[in-house]
């Protein structure tokens, strides 16, 4: 059996989700009229404390329709190096909303405040005008960091103090309130806009979530519309978001205690030279470059185990809801042999 850990996104409905999928009542979300639709987005602004939610395709899009409402063209967007708004979002920032980056280099990829405010333009007609700020929790390119609270607080306190406004691409969250303990209604109180993703480790097939205010949310559905996001019987796809959110949250502990094992494992090879901390989900390894990652991907794939390469000697590996114990088991076995 193919063990597949290239992403959290591979995952498969379970028979619980698709029954719900298959007995949801919808109706034409365009002209609001979808029930499961509603309820999710319900669901979620009151999980966060937030007035208003969107269903949407993909957390690129609701991270794209979030830069969009938040900025105006000339605008600047602060964000850290590594974050996926920058480097995996096909330029949406420059396409779609006709702002540039300034780009930070944070730990692991979390930026702090203090980087923030420093990063700030003056308000002269040589430069943009800092606009927006986007973190990333957990930070897919950190190997999963998470951010402790209280830096989020104090970057808060900066974009409020300069007039900034502040976004969170939570496409993990739930990752990092698990890992951290934490409550999402905290996050509500400090982000005009957050992204939430279902399709990664919560096992949807489909979908992200856009939360915000509810004027933020009203621009929020024209910008769906030109991008193509609207949807019509969509309650089927919503239908899986809340099982998910009501079944597959707490478990995603156990994705984090078999990441853990993994790593350590790893940390033990003698052809692996560093591995990245591992909060949550996410492993990342550095191979050496004697060996090579490609020659360590194709050992894998022989014995049908799938990563994907992360950097220059880097190969990222992540559990998820169909990764067993079974798998775990001889994964550790292949990675001893190699």
């Amino acid at each position: 059996m193919q063990i597949d850990l290239r992403s959290d996104t591979v995952t498969m409905p379970t028979p619980g989700m698709l029954k719900a999928m298959m007995n949801a009542r919808v109706g034409d979300d365009v002209f609001g009229e979808d029930p499961t639709v509603k309820a999710l987005e319900e669901k979620l602004s009151l999980m966060f404390g937030m007035e208003g939610a969107l269903f949407c395709p993909s957390g690129t899009m609701t991270n794209q329709i979030a830069i969009r409402t938040l900025t105006q063209p000339q605008d600047e967007v602060i964000c850290d190096e590594k974050s996926h708004v920058y480097l995996y979002e096909g330029g949406g920032m420059a396409s779609n909303s006709m702002v540039s980056v300034c780009l930070l280099k944070g730990d692991r990829g979390r930026i702090n405040a203090e980087m923030v405010k420093k990063s700030i333009n003056p308000d002269d007609i040589y430069r943009p005008v800092s606009r927006l700020v986007c973190i990333e929790n957990t930070m897919n390119k950190g190997g999963g960091s998470c951010y402790d609270f209280a830096e989020i607080h104090q970057i808060h306190a900066v974009c409020k103090d300069k007039g900034l406004k502040l976004h969170l691409d939570g496409a993990r969250l739930f990752n990092a309130i698990i890992a951290k303990n934490e409550r999402p209604e905290a996050y509500g109180q400090y982000f005009d806009s957050i992204s939430i993703c279902l399709s990664k480790g919560l096992g949807a097939p489909v979908g992200s979530v856009l939360l915000g205010s509810g004027e933020l949310i009203k621009k929020a559905m024209r910008v769906r519309k030109v991008f193509g996001g609207a949807m019509r019987q969509a309650g089927y796809l919503a239908a899986a978001g809340i099982y998910a959110l009501d079944n597959h949250v707490e478990r995603l502990a156990e994705d984090h205690q078999m990441a853990a094992i993994i790593a350590q494992a790893l940390g033990g090879c003698a052809w692996v030279t560093d591995v990245m901390p591992t909060e949550t989900n996410i492993v990342i390894f550095e191979v050496d470059q004697r060996l090579g990652k490609e020659a360590i991907l194709h050992k894998l794939k022989e014995k049908e185990i799938l990563a994907v390469p992360f950097g220059e000697e880097e190969i990222r590996m992540v559990t998820h809801l169909d990764f067993s114990e079974s798998m775990l088991d001889r994964l550790l076995k292949v990675l001893r042999s190699i």
